[in-house]
């Protein structure tokens, strides 16, 4: 259940990375439904650079905890932030409030698992 949860998130930070570096606006949009021109789309690219790299670093192989602490940081993280835009009211995409939704159910259960790892290896 770990491996398999960890690897879900994994690759759906690595395949929204991929989006943002292909083509930023579909995710800005999505997400805050605004129009990114400039130096956003430069930075929109990094920063799904950043997903991928981060998705390539949880993914499950071999001792999963620091994988599992990696995704469980960001994903409490991505949660607080989106949370807090979307709270803002000034940036609310469609998929807003799914991805604020998507992140604390997933910052949940790899909450969840990391105490599990930590039950048993004490």
């Amino acid at each position: 259940m770990k491996n398999r949860l960890l690897a879900i998130a994994a690759a759906t930070e690595a395949l929204t990375g991929l989006v943002l570096i292909v083509y930023p606006p579909l995710v800005i949009k999505l997400l805050f439904a605004a129009e990114i021109a400039g130096v956003g789309v430069v930075i929109s690219r990094f920063a799904g650079l950043a997903l991928v790299a981060l998705g390539v670093a949880c993914w499950p192989c071999g001792p999963a905890s620091r994988a599992l602490c990696g995704m469980l940081t960001y994903s409490s993280l991505a949660t607080l932030g989106l949370f807090y835009i979307a709270l803002g009211g000034e940036w609310k995409g469609l998929l807003l409030w799914p991805a604020v939704a998507l992140h604390a159910v997933l910052t949940l259960f790899l909450a969840w698992a990391w105490v599990k790892a930590n039950q048993t290896r004490s």
